[in-house]
């Protein structure tokens, strides 16, 4: 089942989620009657963003959390709808010219039934895009967190815990990618290194997204402490002598035509 987020909060905490996303979108080559389909929209914001730069076509945002659609559905454009629906329940059918999706399919596991969906659901000639986490992604959480679930009073609850993310390596997306019969496919990485202006926004970032999926088997006030433990090691483990703190992104950058 997708993870439940809280939609106004990940608004205020995806800054550099929203920086990555507007750079790829306005590389786009778009005539402006395009049909176009974002995958995992979260927010909303760069949905709209679509919408504004296809006038005379119409963008359909997706999104498994019900949190998420209700941020999103707060951008009201006559061209741009929003629906809750499972990425693995991806159904179209030669329906869209463009398929985007950007800093979200890290939280889908099986991308070889992605990339064949996406397939389908492009017309002949669509473009799909995507920017998503690649391996060596955020170390210094990943390894706080795996300590923190480790201590005696949190491992019981994560006995039976699936790690939610996938994230390749560049070479293996690579021959994933080639399996399908996509034509002119790219698949490249990124370094999008990031440093986080002062406490409060790294924090934000930890809460929305990173932390969901541990708060989700964890009880108050169990939930707390850990959420709590994480945290104060990120804010040493991260902070730079100029007050600002670092985390290392790595991304996966996918262009493919059908």
């Amino acid at each position: 089942m997708p993870y439940e987020f809280n939609g106004d909060e990940y608004r205020d905490a995806s800054l550099h989620q929203k920086e990555w996303g507007s750079l790829i979108i306005s590389e786009l080559r778009l005539e402006g009657n395009e049909t176009v389909l974002d995958l995992g929209c979260g927010d909303g914001a760069l949905t709209a963003l679509l919408a504004a730069r296809v006038p005379h076509g119409s963008v359909l945002g997706i999104d498994g959390s019900q949190g998420m659609i209700d941020a999103a559905s707060n951008h009201r454009l006559p061209n741009l709808a929003f629906e809750l629906k499972d990425i693995y329940d991806l159904d179209y059918e030669d329906e869209f010219d463009l398929i985007f999706s950007n800093a979200s399919l890290h939280w889908i596991k099986n991308h070889e039934a992605l990339l064949r969906r996406t397939y389908v659901g492009l017309k002949n000639g669509g473009l799909l895009r995507l920017n998503f986490a690649a391996a060596g992604n955020c170390p210094t959480f990943f390894k706080i967190v795996k300590e923190a679930m480790g201590i005696p009073q949190y491992r019981r609850y994560f006995q039976d815990f699936e790690w939610p993310w996938y994230m390749p390596e560049i070479e293996e997306y690579q021959a994933l990618i080639k399996r399908l019969p996509y034509r002119e496919a790219k698949v490249w990485g990124e370094n999008a290194d990031r440093y986080f202006p002062n406490a409060d926004s790294i924090v934000k970032w930890i809460d929305q997204p990173s932390l969901v999926p541990f708060m989700a088997v964890l009880r108050p006030p169990t939930s707390s402490f850990f959420r709590d433990l994480v945290v104060q090691k990120m804010l040493k483990a991260t902070k730079e002598a100029d007050g600002t703190y670092f985390e290392i992104f790595r991304r996966i950058n996918v262009s493919a035509r059908k």
